[in-house]
């Protein structure tokens, strides 16, 4: 009876672990998810911030820039699927491993960490959709207060309707701007010039290097659906979450490094360094720059489309995590049920999102300076103090990628603060 039971449990162990190694259309759709959520309209700016510094310290940065992302979203990953709880989210593992008060604290900048971000999604979006109306499409401009609440509403919306409608979202969404990314970086070759193989010193190459450190961690972070996204592996693997969950991870790096590093440097092999200054004071993405430039059309056509479905994506992927960590917080903190915190939080993601698109706002750079350390310190410091702390990640303890991955979340962090106070 005893040889019939273990036969039971290992052919369960087995069947996971086949489950596991086969690859699925829920394994892309995650793949394509995480992808959007990180592709957000800050790529169109990525060429300039990171070719005004030269073409030494970029091609440096294309190579760091997967084993910067990769393993600090692996260690986010781990941390989440460490809970002994098996629905845990990102709140509940907070409290679980560092305590009610720290927890709550925690949660609280984790979620003042995306929240600006859907702000800037909510009004860059609005402008996005109206200057394409009324200069691409020749049409009467729709008042602001409509169109913005039509789009955030929309955007919502989609996310109300469940995770397998999220998930084709996006699917219907990156598969077009992967398309378009890999076109513009075939179609700009032509406009390619010789670049500058040139540093004028080592203190100047590490300075550049220090301040382009958060420039790339940022525009590849999909923190904020990380938390969702393993609480969805784990109920759709069970113990073989982890191992999963870290091939989609990495793939999904992979993914973004090939696409958005071919497309950098493409943008800025076809600009000069003077050009690429240019762009910066006039703080216009390079698409814009492009268009003005070489008085293309095409180029101009195609700049507000990328917008529109990087913003879009990256905004589903942002509210995931926010509308998670605000329940949680509510959850905990009031004597809401899990469904009032949710409505609740809907309405007032909604409300405040909507404000601040028809206010519209220059608030860009300040909310990016604002919630720039807290990403840092959330996605690359706290999980690798963890594998100090938490008994079940003692095992990634004085392992290489730990080291470097508190490395590097310690430099972007002050790198972010020297900028703050400069």
């Amino acid at each position: 009876m005893k040889d019939k039971g273990n036969e039971q449990v290992n052919d369960i162990q087995n069947t996971l672990t086949a489950k596991t190694r086969q690859w699925t259309l829920h394994d892309t759709q995650w793949v394509l998810s995480l992808f959007g959520t990180a592709v957000g309209a800050g790529i169109l700016f990525l060429p300039i911030n990171l070719g005004i510094g030269g073409m030494i310290p970029l091609i440096i940065m294309t190579i760091l820039a997967y084993p910067m992302t990769y393993l600090a979203h692996r260690g986010f990953t781990r941390f989440v699927l460490s809970s002994q709880k098996p629905n845990a989210d990102f709140t509940d593992v907070v409290v679980e491993h560092f305590g009610p008060i720290a927890g709550q604290c925690i949660s609280l900048l984790y979620f003042l960490s995306i929240f600006p971000v859907l702000l800037i999604y909510g009004v860059g979006l609005t402008n996005t959709v109206d200057s394409f109306m009324v200069n691409q499409a020749d049409m009467v401009a729709v008042p602001r207060v409509w169109l913005s609440g039509i789009l955030v509403a929309g955007l919502i919306a989609i996310m109300l309707a469940g995770e397998k409608v999220m998930l084709r979202a996006f699917s219907l969404m990156v598969y077009p701007l992967v398309a378009i990314l890999l076109f513009l970086s075939v179609y700009l070759i032509p406009s390619w010039q010789v670049p500058e193989l040139t540093v004028t010193s080592m203190s100047s190459l590490t300075s550049t290097l220090w301040l382009a450190t958060p420039v790339v961690i940022f525009a590849f972070s999909h923190v904020a659906a990380l938390s969702s996204f393993a609480h969805v592996q784990r109920r759709h693997y069970g113990k073989e979450a982890t191992p999963k969950s870290e091939e989609i991870v990495r793939r999904t790096n992979i993914m973004l490094i090939v696409f958005v590093m071919s497309f950098v440097i493409s943008c800025v092999l076809a600009l000069s360094p003077e050009q690429l200054a240019q762009a910066k004071a006039q703080n216009v993405s390079v698409l814009s720059y492009l268009a003005n430039a070489t008085d293309n059309p095409f180029i101009a056509t195609l700049g507000p489309i990328v917008a529109f479905i990087a913003i879009t994506s990256s905004f589903i992927g942002h509210f995931l995590g926010a509308r998670e960590s605000l329940v949680g917080m509510l959850t905990k903190s009031t004597k809401l049920s899990s469904r009032q915190a949710h409505a609740l939080c809907v309405l007032l993601l909604f409300s405040s999102i909507w404000a601040v698109s028809i206010i519209n706002p220059s608030i860009l750079g300040m909310m990016e300076a604002l919630s720039g350390p807290v990403i840092a310190m959330i996605l690359f410091i706290m999980p690798m103090i963890a594998v100090y702390k938490v008994k079940s990640l003692h095992a990634y303890r004085g392992k290489l990628s730990t080291f470097f991955v508190l490395a590097t979340g310690t430099i972007a962090v002050t790198a972010l603060v020297y900028k703050l106070v400069l």
